[in-house]
This record gives structure tokens, sequence and C-alpha cells, in this order.
């Protein structure tokens, strides 16, 4: 494990994680007779989105995964709007058949407006695990495609802290699919469609008891056990139709959720918030996703393990999903 330690945590780097799934995509890249296409859609000025573009062509090029940026909107000509032509550019990536994935660099106009550039994205193309019909089989548990179907994705951000939780140790690996992460609590910070909220449902489909934060609301989440098989293989119409999980409204505060969390994770998109150290459960596993720092510097002098930056595996995630 590639790390850096002072003081009482351990500070992880994305690196390793990010290695083993890329050799994954090698293996899967080397049985191809070409590479796949991806194309990536800029629509804003947004410096972030930007990066996160360039971030993308650099580790596609690095792996022989053809590239394609395509500037739009005000990205391609400051006259233009935010967003210009972007549906556009969605409708022509989705009937080219030399495009095999497509990404959208959100925001764009934010709110229902992304949601629904989201759904114009075809769900054979969609990389990014943000088609209604993939959000759909997440909350549904729906994890084995019936026959004649393929395999759902998953969103990539939140399955990218999924991967790092199961490298840290987080996962028992010795209790089976679906459980293996009974008895962890853990603390979602941000509740957005695109991270927050699947992630917490990731988190209690897998066992865990979840509060998910929001700016006005903390949820509880968690976990269907007495539902003993699969929803879809139920014959009882409330459990095969029922989320694999249950949503309810919590009581507690965010310092009382900090209080007992084995895992926090934060995502909040504001330089200026943090997480208070001081709040935290001694021996806790930080997880920062923001672009920002969501922690305080001495965050490890509470926390067992700090992950500040979890991008590189958010983008073999993405590719994974285009590749595997």
């Amino acid at each position: 494990m590639s790390t850096e330690a002072s003081g009482k945590g351990v500070l992880l780097k994305a690196d390793p994680i990010a290695n083993a799934f890329r050799d994954e995509i090698q293996a899967s890249l080397a049985t191809r007779p070409r590479p796949p296409r991806l194309v990536g859609i800029l629509a804003t000025s947004a410096a972030p989105s930007k990066f996160y573009a360039e971030f993308t062509k650099k580790q596609c090029d690095a792996l022989g995964v053809e590239f394609v940026l395509r500037w739009v909107g005000a990205a391609a000509d400051p006259t233009l709007s935010e967003g210009d032509g972007v549906e556009e550019a969605i409708i022509e990536a989705n009937e080219d058949e030399n495009v095999h994935g497509i990404m959208v660099y959100y925001p764009i106009f934010g709110g229902q407006q992304d949601h629904y550039l989201q759904q114009i994205v075809s769900p054979f193309k969609d990389v990014e695990g943000l088609h209604f019909k993939f959000h759909y089989n997440l909350y549904h548990k729906y994890d084995q495609p019936p026959a004649g179907t393929v395999k759902s994705i998953l969103p990539c951000t939140p399955l990218a802290v999924v991967k790092c939780l199961e490298h840290i140790g987080i996962y028992n690996r010795l209790l089976p699919y679906g459980d293996r992460a009974y008895g962890k609590t853990v603390t979602v910070i941000n509740r957005s469609e695109v991270v927050g909220r699947p992630l917490a449902a990731l988190l209690a489909n897998d066992g865990a008891r979840v509060f998910s934060v929001d700016i006005d609301s903390i949820q509880a989440c968690i976990h269907h056990f007495e539902y003993n098989k699969r929803p879809q293989q139920s014959t009882d119409a409330a459990r095969r139709y029922h989320p694999r999980h249950v949503v309810h409204p919590s009581t507690l505060s965010l310092e009382e959720c900090l209080a007992f969390s084995d895992v926090i994770v934060s995502a909040v998109p504001n330089a200026s918030y943090k997480v208070k150290t001081a709040l935290l459960k001694d021996g806790c596993v930080c997880i920062n996703v923001a672009a920002d720092k969501n922690f305080e510097a001495d965050v490890r002098e509470k926390a067992s393990l700090y992950m500040p930056t979890i991008g590189k595996v958010t983008i073999m995630m993405l590719l994974r999903n285009l590749c595997v």
C-alpha cells in the first residue's frame, strides 16, 4: 500500500487502488481488435470541468483508449452561452456507430435540466451510470442481469468509493455479497443524484447503516436484512419491487452521526466547508470526494486513514464501464 504516514493516521493515495483496475482494463483492451472510442462533451467554461476533461484524456491516452473531446457552448466560444449545443452533441454521439461511450462534463445548467441531459445519453453508451435505468437497477439491487440482457453499470464516483473501502478493508470478504459492509456505520455528506444518493444506496445495499446528510436534512438508510432472497427472485410483489434498502428521516444531528461513524465520506462542492476533526470518532476512515478538501488539515489526528482524493479511481471506474 503506497502511503504517506505522519502523526496518528495514514494518508492513502489513490494510485495503488487505481493501478489494480488499470491492469484489468489493459487485459480487456488486449482482447479487442481495436480500441473503443470515448467521446467527452464539454459545454461550459468552468475550470473544474476543463481539468476533468484533460485528466480523462491523459488517462485514456495512457491506456490506449481513443478519446475525442467535443467542445460546445461556452467551452468552444466565450460568446456563446453555457450549454449551447450540448443536447445536439449528445444526440449526434448517440447516433454515431463509431462511438462506444459518452461522458458529459457536469454541471452545465444544474438541477432538472442536467438530469434531462443525463436521460438523453443512450444507456448503451452511458459510461457514467447516470441514466435512470441504471439508477433504478441500483436502488432495486438488480445486480444479476436477466437472460438476454446486459449487466447494468454503476455510477463512477460512488463505485470508486466502494472500491476504495474494499481496498482499505472496510468490507468483510468473509461475508456473502450484499452483507459485506454489515456492522459498519457510514456518514455520507452530500445527497446529489450523481454522488451522494447512489453512494448511500450502494453502501446500504451492502449491509451498512448509512446516514445521508444534505444541507437541510439527514436520512438513515438501512439494509433490508429480512429479505433473504434478492428482490427480483421473490414471488412476493412487495419484496420483488421494493428497493433493497429503506430510507427514513433521522432525528440525529450531523455531530451525533460523526461521533459513531466508522467511515465519513464528504463530497460538498464548497471550498469553505470543513468537517471538524474534533467531532470525528477515534480511528475512523475519512474519504474526500470533493474537488476542494472537505476535512480539516489535522484530520489524521483522529482518523486512522484519510484519502484526500479518489479521482484516479473514478476515472478507472469510468473506463472499466467502457471496456470491461
